[in-house]
């Protein structure tokens, strides 16, 4: 209609009269077809050929406004897409291609250059909030106790209020260790020696003093102190105090008798762990760290979990110890990196060190060696070999004790049967997998070993032994079942036993 053709005298072609417009949208759209490349003078029609189409320019104007606005834009766009009428016959169907709206142009210009402005803007302020929060964490390590002064003219300590610890003046400690005799000295580590104290209420100590010059300095003497103030768990050493007097940076624990796991692998405190010991201290060492990662409010990563940070109280239960390198991990921080990696070497993920992620599987790893270290009473890394490939390079899981023997301590009780052998250099093959995430969690490894327990006939209903010599397990009949695959069964729906808090 409208065509000046039809106003001429004689014309009555099918096009000058009224069509009937079709119910059925029709669709402009290509095919489900397959594209194809087309020559350059040619176009891929919506019936997939290449063919010489003919292009009309159509312009259409807005009738009370200087511009169409989006939403008028985009329904003409769908209008002019999904036409009504059907094209007349050897006419392919109409193709609808839409140029950039000249309006739209300067408007889209600017709105680019805003955001990129905005962009730009926003990195300049994470930028600036990242350094600023380097540099106070830089000023939080070379300052650890600037919190802890009242005031800058006076120079007087004001040490926080605590819940447990309480604070010792130096001539106390200074008197308890006899002027810190070397008689009374029972250890030595980064951070300094350890001395045996006794108060005059009779209450023996743990009293570990800093060294001029120590590895460990004071950020880490003030992170042990606000983390041990705030957990409390019977696998965990306790903090009684500390002294932060006269310069010194002395902590104060529970005295613990019978020293750390690795002085007794190595004879050194003449305390003799068989099969079913090491069993034991093991599921102690896994509570504690299972408490650390799933019960503390935020977790905590402990980061130094080796035999010397493992002490053994006088009726053998471990107790997880030296928390100066460990660190809270809010949700926020759940996979931060974290731009110095600490450890020891032997113990320390490899993941961790590669990627500077730090997560509770880097824990994970750590306890998987010390396992190794329960097994041959090697330390992890021997003459330059590292205990966790001399395991892997030389087990023959068709052979009894998987082929072991000349890597597995004597005084495991090798003359005796191993219960859940097997399964036990298993667990600790699973902890020390190389990627993080095939790493099974602390809870999942307290399972674990108390099923390998109940194997070796140790009696779960005892919470200790009552010393080095009394201990000889037991039937464990009255144990619930434990399958050989329990471990990986294992859904984490439900905490270990005694996990809890003390």
């Amino acid at each position: 209609m409208g065509n000046p053709f039809c106003q001429q005298p004689g014309a009555n072609g099918i096009y000058c009269s009224a069509q009937n417009q079709m119910n059925t949208p029709y669709s402009t759209g290509t095919r489900n077809c397959v594209p194809i490349p087309c020559p350059s003078n040619q176009d891929l029609s919506p019936n997939c050929k290449c063919t010489f189409p003919y292009s009309v320019n159509l312009q259409v104007f807005p009738s009370e406004k200087i511009k169409f606005n989006p939403s008028e834009i985009a329904i003409l766009g769908f209008l002019l897409s999904n036409q009504k009428r059907q094209p007349p016959d050897g006419f392919g169907p109409y193709s609808f291609k839409a140029s950039e709206y000249a309006a739209f142009a300067v408007i889209i210009g600017a709105s680019m250059a805003g955001f990129v402005a905005a962009l730009l803007i926003i990195g300049a302020c994470v930028y600036a909030i990242r350094e600023r929060r380097r540099v106070e964490r830089l000023m939080e390590q070379s300052k650890p106790f600037a919190t802890w002064y009242s005031s800058k003219s006076s120079g007087s300590i004001s040490v926080p209020q605590l819940n447990g610890p309480r604070s010792f003046t130096y001539d106390e400690l200074n008197y308890s260790t006899n002027k810190f005799s070397e008689s009374n000295c029972i250890g030595c580590g980064g951070f300094g020696k350890v001395y045996k104290g006794t108060f005059d209420t009779g209450q023996v100590v743990a009293i570990k003093r800093s060294q001029p010059g120590s590895v460990q300095g004071g950020l880490e003497f003030k992170t042990e102190i606000e983390l041990l103030s705030r957990v409390h768990h019977r696998n965990l050493v306790s903090l009684v105090g500390f002294c932060f007097d006269q310069g010194e940076l002395i902590l104060v624990y529970e005295y613990v008798p019978n020293g750390s796991l690795k002085q007794c692998l190595t004879g050194e405190s003449g305390v003799h762990l068989d099969w079913k010991r090491r069993l034991r201290v093991a599921l102690g060492a896994a509570k504690g760290l299972t408490y650390l990662h799933e019960l503390v409010n935020p977790p905590i990563i402990h980061r130094d979990i080796k035999s010397n940070n493992i002490l053994l109280d006088e009726q053998l239960n471990a107790k997880v110890a030296d928390f100066g390198l460990s660190k809270p991990m809010d949700k926020s921080q759940k996979d931060q990196e974290i731009t110095q990696v600490k450890g020891t070497m032997g113990y320390l993920d490899p993941e961790y060190f590669l990627t500077q992620q730090l997560t509770e599987k880097s824990d994970v790893y750590s306890f998987g060696v010390l396992l190794l270290e329960l097994l041959t009473g090697k330390k992890p890394i021997d003459k330059g070999r590292y205990i966790v490939r001399e395991v892997k390079v030389t087990m023959d899981k068709t052979k009894d004790l998987y082929d072991l023997h000349g890597l597995l301590d004597p005084r495991i009780g090798l003359g005796t049967s191993l219960g859940g052998f097997e399964k036990f250099v298993g667990l600790a093959l699973k902890c020390v997998e190389d990627s993080g995430v095939n790493r099974p969690a602390m809870s999942e490894v307290v399972k674990e070993i108390e099923c390998v327990m109940q194997q070796a006939g140790a009696n779960l209903n005892v919470d200790s032994f009552t010393d080095s010599s009394s201990f000889d397990g037991g039937s464990g009949a009255s144990q619930p079942p434990c399958s050989n695959d329990s471990f990986f069964n294992y859904s984490g729906s439900s905490m270990p036993s005694h996990v809890e808090p003390k």
